[in-house]
């Protein structure tokens, strides 16, 4: 078990949880030591999991799941701890890896209890990798709501605003979709094989194919909308800017740039993958819905003032993005879909840390309140500028990469339905050009809003850190688009066969 490669993702946070619980509270140095060893070993062994994937696919192994691993957990229910990763994973986990250890050093010096909220950050990020690396739909709900339960605590104590609200909100509505969730996923469970031979197995479920298609139905509409709360799918969007706006920098940094990607990630895998003919039939509801997000998201950023807020409602609009192109079928378009959720994970966390930091020193988000920073902190505005030409889809960048792929895909579909909410969905790039350069110019060029301002430092040596990561990735997936192709290719043959078979 301890020689499976995967499990240590979960490993590594456990043991972040208890030389945490051994630190005492005062000892700052202590907790950031833990944190950054910690924090480091998770992104080094992302690194090295995702070189080795990739020589073995170069070698020619083919297999659907690669380190795979299974040990029964409660057999009476055949409950099993089954791991395993495709392309898509791997660059999942590669997502999670360099976020959480860009926010360790974007919470350098939290305050109060650091230990405390370092604890649940650990667990968080404990519940994100044992929800990537999973092959067993029960253990992959497990580690779902283990990556939700902290949400509330880190922004109900450590949050800003209107904290408690935000939390008790995003709680009760994350958990309402887990309900949906629950139900669809014991539907897949009763209907995965002959009697006696039922399976939590994602890939014993796809090979089966025992699903009635009457029933496969309701369960993507269950499962869907589960999981697309968390994706934070219209009409079901309402706690993710709130809960953004009150939660603690590297919160928000874990929560968009990760937590949201389990909603999109568990659309393609469970709902597209394991109900391929309920997909084929429904999916365009849920195009209109996700299509719906995606120029509301845009428009509603627009006329926000706080930052957050801004950011947030701009979450909403590039994660509805995500599932839109997951839903129309194609594996140019669902491509699209994987590099969205990189450059999204990479572009808000680099956001919400920068956001964090200019907070930090002038004590806003107001934009009216603000202006002339790049006279003031060049480093945070040219960071800025770069979060938000990422965002809009500047080449060179991770957006535009992203965003061109799922707009090409998409209008591989040649009726008139599929392509008018395409040429809607590009409307949002040129509501994004309004409020990122109206923010860019309002906050960075404009003129100096408070005298007070001209005292403030510019981003230190642990800020520069983080944001140097982000910007690293970003320009990464922007310039050098081909070895994120060659990851997850393989990962799209059975689950577009799958579809393709499922329509004839």
């Amino acid at each position: 078990m301890f020689g499976n490669i995967l499990i240590w993702f979960v490993i590594i946070p456990i043991i972040m949880m208890a030389g945490l619980g051994i630190c005492r509270n005062s000892s700052m140095n202590a907790i950031r030591t833990v944190m950054t060893v910690c924090s480091t070993a998770l992104l080094g062994l992302a690194v090295w999991l995702c070189v080795w994937f990739l020589d073995l696919r170069a070698a020619g192994d083919t297999a659907e799941m690669l380190f795979t691993g299974s040990w029964m957990w409660y057999e009476p229910l055949n409950i099993q701890l089954a791991i395993g990763v495709d392309g898509i994973s791997v660059l999942m986990i590669m997502l999670s890896a360099i976020i959480v250890f860009a926010g360790v050093f974007a919470s350098w010096k939290i305050n109060p209890l650091p230990k405390n909220f370092f604890l649940w950050f650990a667990l968080l990020s404990t519940g994100v990798f044992g929800f990537f690396i999973s092959i067993d739909i029960f253990t992959m709900f497990m580690f779902y709501e283990v990556a939700l339960i902290p949400m509330y605590l880190l922004i109900g104590v450590w949050g800003t605003g209107k904290k408690e609200y935000s939390a008790m909100k995003l709680t009760l509505m994350l958990m309402g979709g887990s309900a949906f969730l629950m139900l669809g996923l014991l539907g897949i469970y009763w209907h995965s094989g002959p009697e006696g031979q039922l399976t939590w197995n994602i890939l014993e479920i796809a090979h089966n194919g025992h699903i009635d298609p009457s029933w496969q139905r309701l369960l993507f509409c269950l499962t869907f909308v589960g999981f697309g709360v968390l994706g934070a799918m219209f009409p079901f969007h309402t706690w993710s800017p709130d809960g953004h706006a009150s939660a603690p920098t590297a919160v928000s940094m874990l929560h968009a740039g990760v937590l949201m990607k389990l909603g999109g990630y568990g659309c393609f895998r469970i709902a597209i993958y394991l109900l391929p003919q309920a997909a084929n039939e429904l999916a365009w509801i849920f195009i209109i819905l996700t299509g719906i997000s995606v120029v509301y998201g845009a428009f509603s950023a627009c006329v926000q003032t706080d930052l957050k807020y801004i950011n947030a409602y701009s979450s909403v609009s590039h994660c509805g993005m995500v599932l839109f192109a997951i839903l129309m079928l194609t594996q140019t378009a669902m491509t699209g879909a994987i590099l969205q959720m990189l450059s999204h994970g990479l572009m808000t966390a680099l956001f919400f840390a920068l956001i964090g930091m200019i907070y930090g020193r002038t004590h806003t988000r107001d934009i009216r309140q603000m202006g002339g920073l790049m006279k003031i902190m060049p480093y945070l505005g040219v960071c800025y500028m770069i979060a938000g030409f990422a965002s809009l889809g500047l080449p060179g960048l991770s957006g535009f990469v992203a965003e061109m792929t799922i707009f090409v895909g998409s209008f591989e579909h040649t009726d008139m339905f599929h392509r008018s909410f395409v040429i809607a969905g590009t409307c949002s790039i040129v509501i994004t050009a309004v409020y990122i350069l109206r923010v860019v110019g309002k906050l960075l060029l404009g003129p100096v809003q408070d005298e007070h301002h001209l005292q403030l430092t510019d981003a230190t040596w642990f800020e520069r850190f983080s944001t140097v990561t982000l910007i690293v990735a970003i320009a990464g997936i922007g310039c050098f688009p081909n070895w994120i192709n060659e990851t997850i290719q393989h990962s799209f043959v059975p689950i577009i066969n799958t579809l393709t078979q499922a329509a004839i």
